[in-house]
């Protein structure tokens, strides 16, 4: 298998020279690093390239490191029913750079995308309805980015007064952020069925 992915990484490398950044073979899977202004061009090769025949889309899904430049990674799954192997796309992106939109290619990234600028606020240019998915039209902030709050901005709950749905800051008391870490069974007052055995062998 690895012999293989090696081969279709060179073969990837020597064909398109403008689009790949660098490859390597881990884990049995082979990852490519692509130029952000190229990524379309790439997938469009690989889904008809005799050799590659990827043509089914997986996954589209980003990495957050806060302390880098290109503070993203866009990561792009393959399969190639025919060849029997995956590949994995990664792009680096800056955090106000614009992703080219790969739905021309592949209609399915339309919600792939989507999921991915709900989720960590990229954009991508050429998408024909990017819009959240998965939060509210009114939500705050990128839920998986590193520097999103695990409380998250806003509440929401039903209010039985204004037979609606409310939206409030969410404001926790500090005895809830105190966390002592603690074994469920440690400091227990109560003797578990059994401990009565440990203290025989004493």
């Amino acid at each position: 298998m690895t012999d293989a992915l090696n081969e279709l990484g060179t073969h990837i490398e020597m064909k398109r020279t403008d689009c790949v950044l660098g490859w390597d073979v881990a884990h049995d899977e082979l990852n490519v690093d692509v130029a952000l202004s190229n990524i379309v061009g790439l997938v469009e090769f690989l889904k008809n390239d005799q050799t590659c025949k990827f043509s089914t889309l997986v996954d589209i899904t980003a990495v957050d490191y806060p302390e880098r430049a290109k503070r993203f990674d866009v990561v792009y799954h393959f399969l190639s029913m025919y060849q029997n192997q995956r590949i994995r796309l990664r792009v680096a992106v800056r955090e106000e750079e614009m992703v080219p939109s790969i739905v021309e290619v592949h209609p399915s990234a339309n919600w792939f995308e989507r999921e991915v600028f709900d989720m960590y606020g990229i954009l991508f240019s050429g998408h024909p309805d990017l819009r959240r998915i998965l939060t509210d039209y009114g939500f705050r902030g990128y839920p998986l980015r590193k520097d999103f709050p695990t409380t998250g901005y806003t509440e929401v709950r039903y209010d039985e007064v204004q037979k609606r749905v409310v939206y409030e800051p969410v404001s926790l008391v500090q005895e809830y952020r105190q966390f002592d870490f603690m074994s469920p069974w440690e400091g227990a007052e109560y003797i578990l069925p059994g401990d009565e055995k440990q203290e025989e062998a004493k």
